[in-house]
């Protein structure tokens, strides 16, 4: 059946998209639910269980397996409620009214429910049309494959399976969900080898495959890597989800200076002979497993994210780049019905300008990360340091990444680690200059406890006990959250997304390529700025590469909207200045980077 929808919501933090699809999926909108947090899963499904009368028998810490156990037992919840929801929505007159009116008016399926419900209004005798037309938006999962930390049981270390992100797909798979597991953060070798234990990863005698692989990539060659990769295994990715590096929420993965624009056409150009090669390498590793092999090519999605803020901007990446689907991230932060945002974090949000959305290095594992200014996590952790407090408790541990001396691992932004680094700071402190000194501190302190922080929202929204984790709430929006100012319905959401009525009431929102070129800019200044003393071979090659891609970038962009059919001349001229006044920018920077280049006189 063909999706309702030609969007979708991406993951956004830990807790913000939890439920997110107990909310949409039940009118066919598709969404995710990031599920490495098994503390706060087995919480919620406890929540839930109350709401709802469901008998429920805690998942305690003693039991064998418990992490993958609680992730299974939560998404089966979430599955079984949103189809008791869907039910509702088919026979109830005007929830399927709802139901048609969040589609595009372009949407076939609406057009003949008109004409239907034009000539009869009780839905009770449009009942099988409903059932046979109507469908329950997707349920789903993202793991970040960095986090894939080892664990231990009275000291000693389990086996691999029982990493954090191994059991986290172990608990997906078992689970009675047919929908997508979405891959981010990169490739994880050890963890993509271990997809092929689950049955319902590969295609049944019909090509079907019931758990599918969504891989989120910043450009076609590590795609075609990936698909590769887990080709050979015996795995297919049934879709390739291209996001914005900067322009997006979350933790930022920036290229070496690559565009979306020429990363979409790239994909568009070259998506027949990625479904060929990967396929060739699929089959025969299927028949050596003696699994079923696909009689023809099975079918294969390209998705977009990252800035898209208006109707005009997702028609063009679904027409000209031919994408599947489209992700709408941070605006539904401030759509309560749709998202978990507490109220003083919406109040912030809805206040929010370009200058409160930054880049920051509050991310324990050391990736820029997007952050709003005085967020209430940022607020007690600069309070706490004012108060000679540093690090947090780390009560989750989902974060700590780093090898400790012990043989364990230990996080960056718990107050263990940061005290430790601290003094060995103090030791060397006499040997730095002031300005030095706090630099160093500054970099140690800044990191942020983001397992709670991320998590917090929902807890705060439905009243639930945080004895251990407090008020503190982290959020990652990204830079395109500027231009909304309003909470909104979904229905109101839906209708901006479709054209029928904008959202945004400012007037100088940039398109998402020239917003997206400015925050890369703005990267690579920062870049140059922070180097110092006289380049290496690593750091030219890297600034070549990163300056190269960008010339190419903006040409790509200039060529792109003088053949742009249906934009007025006055647009046009202004898309084309900006994109002047970004390649002079460029060139300055060139110019920067070339002065670093020469040999420093004493």
């Amino acid at each position: 059946m063909k999706k309702p929808h030609p969007f979708h919501i991406p993951v956004m933090g830990i807790g913000f998209t939890v439920d997110t699809p107990l909310k949409v999926a039940p009118y066919g909108i598709d969404s995710v639910i990031f599920i490495s947090d098994d503390i706060l899963l087995e919480k919620l499904r406890k929540m839930y269980s109350d709401k709802f009368e469901i008998p429920y028998q805690e998942i305690t810490d003693k039991i064998e397996d418990f992490r993958a156990k609680r992730i299974t037992s939560y998404l089966n919840l979430i599955k079984n409620l949103a189809e008791r929801k869907f039910d509702e929505v088919i026979t109830t007159t005007s929830e399927v009214k709802k139901y048609f009116r969040l589609l595009s008016d372009s949407n076939s399926l609406k057009q003949e429910f008109k004409e239907l419900s034009d000539k009869i209004s009780d839905v009770s005798e449009i009942k099988n049309w409903l059932k046979e037309n109507m469908s329950l938006g997707d349920i789903n999962v993202n793991i970040m494959t960095k986090l894939d930390k080892p664990n231990f049981k009275k000291s000693v270390q389990l086996s691999q399976e029982h990493n954090d992100a191994h059991a986290a797909l172990r608990g997906y798979a078992n689970s009675d969900l047919t929908s997508s597991m979405v891959f981010s953060a990169g490739m994880n070798p050890r963890l993509f080898s271990y997809i092929d234990q689950f049955a319902d990863f590969f295609p049944n005698e019909k090509g079907e495959i019931k758990k599918k692989i969504i891989l989120k990539v910043s450009d076609y060659r590590s795609a075609l890597i990936q698909g590769k990769f887990l080709a050979k295994k015996g795995i297919w990715v049934s879709e390739y989800r291209i996001e914005s590096g900067l322009n997006c929420g979350g933790h930022a993965f920036a290229t070496d200076g690559f565009l979306i624009g020429p990363i979409l056409e790239e994909f568009k150009n070259n998506k027949e002979e990625l479904i060929t090669s990967v396929t060739e390498i699929l089959n025969s590793a299927l028949e050596s497993k003696g699994k079923n092999v696909p009689s023809e090519p099975l079918d294969l999605k390209v998705t977009a994210q990252g800035g898209v803020g208006t109707a005009e901007e997702q028609s063009f990446l679904l027409d000209h780049y031919k994408v599947d689907s489209v992700g709408w991230g941070s605006p539904f932060l401030l759509v309560p019905e749709v998202t978990n945002v507490d109220p003083k974090t919406l109040e912030l949000l809805l206040a929010a300008k370009e200058d409160d959305l930054y880049l920051s290095n509050v991310s324990p594992i050391g990736i820029p990360f997007n952050n709003l200014r005085n967020s209430s996590d940022g607020v007690q952790r600069k309070e706490r340091i004012d108060k000679g407090i540093t690090g947090s408790p780390c009560p989750k541990k989902f974060l700590a990444l780093v090898p400790a001396a012990n043989g364990k691992t230990i996080c960056p932004a718990s107050r263990k680690y940061q005290n430790a680094k601290i003094k060995d700071l103090e030791l060397e402190k006499s040997e730095m200059s002031e300005e030095a000194f706090q630099k160093e501190f500054d970099n140690i302190t800044d990191k942020s406890c983001l397992c709670v922080g991320l998590g917090n929202p929902v807890m705060i929204v439905n009243d639930m006990d945080r004895k251990i984790e407090g008020n503190a709430v982290a959020v990652c929006p990204g830079p395109n959250l500027a231009y909304y100012s309003k909470v909104k319905t979904l229905e109101e959401m839906a209708g901006h997304i479709y054209g029928r009525g904008s959202v945004i009431e400012r007037t100088d929102r940039p398109s998402m390529f020239i917003k997206e070129l400015g925050l890369y800019l703005s990267y690579l200044k920062t870049k140059v700025e922070e180097t110092t003393g006289e380049l290496n071979r690593k750091q030219v090659k890297y600034f070549t590469t990163f300056t190269n891609n960008m010339k190419e970038g903006i040409s790509y962009y200039v060529n792109l909207f003088n053949e742009m059919k249906g934009l007025s001349v006055s647009a046009k001229n202004s898309l084309i200045e900006e994109l002047d006044e970004g390649r002079e920018q460029l060139c300055l920077l060139i110019f920067e980077i070339e002065k670093l280049k020469l040999p420093k006189s004493n």
